[in-house]
């Protein structure tokens, strides 16, 4: 579903469920419609977390369970006003505040978030808004657009970008659809505006009321059930804190993620065979809820503070996405979870590249997807593990058992689907483990075709190299379909 689509049910969820009142069941209060104050900066305090659990797949703990985190301080003024909506600035920084709870090296986010920064070419987005602060344009898309382009002509050592890098298809997508720049860069202006309403609206302390709505996922549509309740106002600090659920049809989600499943499962074949029925059973679902709370002014209707949760379990793997955004002239209400608030968490120790503009066109983000698990190989330079930056790497050899040509899974351009024997496949397992965080290069028939980075261990005997030139890809597939063809894999010097 496009934002935009999004945006209009949103709105007129807010208006349904924006807020009630008063300490007790059955009080009713007056929650203000949105009305910010032009020219004056508000600064946010952004705590975010990410947290997968695939222990079902592995026997090693470590490579089960992966927690990433970051905090940042973003700013936003509402440059102007009227009865149809708003223009917003947001001021956009990768660094990390004062007073944050861990060690430095704990939130990664925030060097692979200045990255970002870095790859779209921004300091601060202009949009435009519809009253309730959702976005509905973006100023300056043809700048992040051109400046993506010249990014993608610094690929290694100065030459173009390959089609495998992805830099291509984000364009493609983000020529469909600009507001896509927004998710990737600010979507704390998306989560603020859902607690925002256009209008006063009257409303009563543990009365719920539900609403529905249908999201798009490549092509499958998912009913939406949201149960919005207000739980409380604060006379004393003239705040109101309402909560809303949203669960996922579980049928058309799990429908909508079959490509994804099917491909994760195929990864892990033979992992596979050693599962119980009921696990088997298990991975074979999938569901989506998501949970928040938000804090509102009732002197301006603004939310002051959200929090957000969002669960995705798919193929046996369970992720969940933290977010909290607290203004900072308000003192903080909500219960926020540990993952984002621990002194000692534990993740991964990871070095992560900064990017120059130079280089920038191998990291470049991908965009929002609906896919939560992907063997693809990834062009992008994202870490690099300080225990084995230097340790030396034999190269390998890797028999193909078949090639073929495919349509992509995201229906964006194709992929070369590459089989590999038991036994080569093996040997490529063992290869991805031991370069974890390094830079990488597949050849085929002497010459590099991809150069990527590996992020996770590659399981099972499949790879796929992903592209927009089917031709290149079906001549790369008929080398590779010939008896006794293989791959050189190695890490990059």
């Amino acid at each position: 579903m496009k934002i935009l689509d999004f945006r209009k049910t949103l709105s007129s969820l807010c208006v349904l469920a924006t807020l009630s009142s008063s300490a007790w069941a059955g009080d009713s209060v007056t929650v203000p419609g949105y009305a910010p104050v032009t020219g004056v900066e508000r600064s946010y305090r952004v705590q975010k977390a990410t947290e997968s659990d695939m222990s079902l797949w592995f026997d090693a703990s470590g490579a089960a369970s992966v927690i990433t985190r970051g905090e940042f301080r973003q700013r936003m003024t509402v440059l102007s006003r009227d009865d149809k909506g708003m223009r917003v600035r947001w001021s956009l920084s990768a660094d990390l505040p004062d007073g944050v709870a861990g060690a430095v090296d704990t939130y990664q986010m925030n060097p692979l978030y200045r990255n970002s920064l870095t790859a779209y070419g921004v300091g601060a987005l202009e949009m435009e808004t519809d009253l309730n602060g959702f976005p509905n344009s973006l100023f300056g898309v043809d700048q992040i657009l051109a400046n993506m382009r010249r990014m993608a002509t610094n690929g290694p050592d100065g030459a173009l970008a390959p089609p495998q890098s992805g830099v291509y298809n984000i364009i493609d997508r983000i020529q469909e659809n600009p507001l896509q720049i927004v998710t990737v860069l600010t979507p704390e202006a998306q989560l603020l505006a859902t607690g925002q309403a256009y209008q006063d609206e009257a409303m009563e302390v543990g009365k719920a009321l539900t609403a529905s709505r249908n999201e798009d996922y490549g092509g499958v549509s998912v009913p939406v059930a949201s149960n919005w309740l207000l739980q409380s106002t604060d006379v004393a600090k003239h705040t109101a804190t309402l909560s809303v659920v949203d669960e996922y049809d579980p049928d058309a989600f799990r429908q909508s993620q079959q490509g994804a499943i099917d491909k994760f499962l195929g990864v892990f074949g033979e992992r596979l065979k050693s599962l119980t029925a009921d696990q088997l059973t298990s991975v074979k679902r999938a569901s989506k809820t998501r949970r928040a709370e938000f804090v509102v002014s009732l002197s301006d209707g603004s939310v002051i503070e959200a929090l957000e949760t969002v669960t995705v379990i798919s193929a046996g793997s369970t992720f969940r996405t933290y977010t909290h955004i607290r203004r900072e002239d308000a003192p903080a209400v909500l219960q926020v979870p540990a993952i984002l608030t621990a002194a000692d968490l534990r993740v991964p120790k990871l070095k992560i590249e900064p990017l120059s503009p130079a280089d920038a066109a191998p990291g470049i983000p991908d965009l929002p997807s609906t896919s939560q698990a992907s063997t693809t190989i990834s062009q992008e330079p994202s870490t690099v593990t300080s225990n084995d930056a230097e340790k030396s790497i034999a190269p390998v050899w890797l028999e193909v058992k078949s090639a073929q040509v495919l349509k992509a899974s995201n229906g964006y351009g194709y992929e070369l689907e590459v089989v590999l024997t038991p036994d080569s496949g093996e040997a490529f397992q063992k290869f991805t483990q031991a370069a974890l965080g390094r830079q990488t290069q597949v050849l085929i028939d002497d010459k590099v075709v991809i150069e990527p980075w590996i992020r996770e261990p590659i399981m099972g005997s499949r790879l796929t190299l992903t592209g927009s030139d089917m031709t290149a890809l079906r001549a790369m597939a008929e080398k590779l379909s010939i008896s006794g063809a293989k791959i050189l894999v190695r890490t990059r010097s």
